[in-house]
């Protein structure tokens, strides 16, 4: 099981790293392993110490 660390981002939020190797797998990297084009994850809180992380395929306006 890998463990990433929690980061203090700014005042207001905190960030953890997402593994490039499933992101290559969700085909969200270039060939160079670079971030392909924008998206969005959906975070959500489920209970004490689990949370849900969701690519949002579309963003309705």
């Amino acid at each position: 099981m890998a463990l990433n660390k929690l980061r203090q981002l700014d005042s207001d939020s905190a960030g953890l790293a997402l593994p490039k190797d499933d992101l290559r797998l969700e085909g969200l990297l270039d060939d160079d392993g670079q971030i392909d084009g924008d998206h969005f994850l959906h975070i959500r809180h489920l209970e004490d110490g689990k949370w849900s992380v969701e690519l949002v395929e579309e963003i309705e306006p």
